[in-house]
């Protein structure tokens, strides 16, 4: 979601994210809950171990990293399943509190959550409210349907052309950048639309509203796996780091998930659940 920015990785590894990357999940519902059996080997904050769970925000709109099973409202996807095993070695369940993208911090920061997990950017801007424990590393893709009627193939290409993406992203604000650089050289601006949910950014390009789709590569991955109407566009742009916020002055928490990450990697929970979600290109390295 959550993306920003520059940098095109070469053909290969493109090739690889196409080949890497496929099914995922489907969804649709408002607010749930996940438990799993406590396994102690983190001293969880008190507040969080006498409530007995983990509430993380999430907008659980954006497969393979969150979503809900079709008809139900029950969460899933890798963010899902790195959330529930962060609280398991908490010693308690997690739950998941659907929050839209756009006033995500703010929920954390009013404390109507403990932390976000929402395939959320680590920016120099967002650092300014939050600290982030990074554990993924995710570029972004164009998406356009099939057959690309617009020949869309990088960011120049763009030019004159509407792109959707979710509200409240570092996509919008990296295209409308992107827009003022073409500007600058005479060229016409990229049209932002932005939507609600990425689900909806996704249908606008299904239905025509919009030439473009434009967001995480996991996803566009998802979503043409689902849709054989969509198509890749170009290459991926460069990764940058996704992490999980936490407020400020929850130190004892930000340690306690920083530790838990470190032991999904070590004990290999973490490529498993990355494999099970078709995204294990994104693994931090090193």
């Amino acid at each position: 979601m959550h993306r920003q920015r520059i940098s095109s990785v070469p053909g290969l590894v493109f090739l690889a994210l196409v080949v890497a990357l496929a099914a995922g999940c489907g969804g649709g519902g408002k607010k749930a809950s996940s438990t799993t059996t406590p396994t102690t080997s983190i001293q969880a904050p008190a507040n969080i171990k006498s409530a007995g769970k983990l509430v993380f925000c999430s907008d659980i709109a954006y497969p393979p990293e969150e979503s809900y099973k079709k008809g139900t409202t029950t969460p899933e996807g890798s963010d899902i399943d790195i959330g529930t095993d962060i609280a398991k070695r908490m010693g308690v369940t997690a739950r998941f509190d659907n929050t839209g993208f756009d006033g995500i911090i703010a929920a954390l920061l009013a404390k109507k959550c403990d932390a976000i997990i929402s395939g959320m950017n680590d920016t120099s801007s967002r650092r300014k409210q939050v600290n982030f424990i990074d554990y993924l590393l995710i570029g972004q893709s164009l998406m356009v349907q099939k057959g690309n009627p617009h020949h869309i193939t990088n960011l120049t290409s763009l030019a004159g052309r509407t792109v959707s993406v979710e509200v409240g992203t570092t996509n919008k604000g990296f295209l409308d950048a992107e827009s003022k650089k073409l500007q600058a050289k005479g060229k016409a601006a990229i049209k932002v639309q932005a939507f609600p949910h990425d689900t909806d950014a996704a249908a606008a390009l299904k239905t025509g509203r919009v030439d473009a789709y434009f967001g995480d590569s996991p996803v566009v991955a998802h979503y043409i796996a689902q849709d054989k109407s969509f198509a890749f566009a170009g290459s991926p742009i460069q990764p940058i780091p996704v992490g999980i916020a936490v407020r400020k002055s929850d130190t004892a928490l930000k340690a306690g998930i920083q530790k838990a990450i470190k032991g999904m990697y070590a004990d290999g929970t973490m490529t498993r659940i990355l494999k099970k979600w078709k995204m294990t290109s994104f693994e931090l390295k090193g």
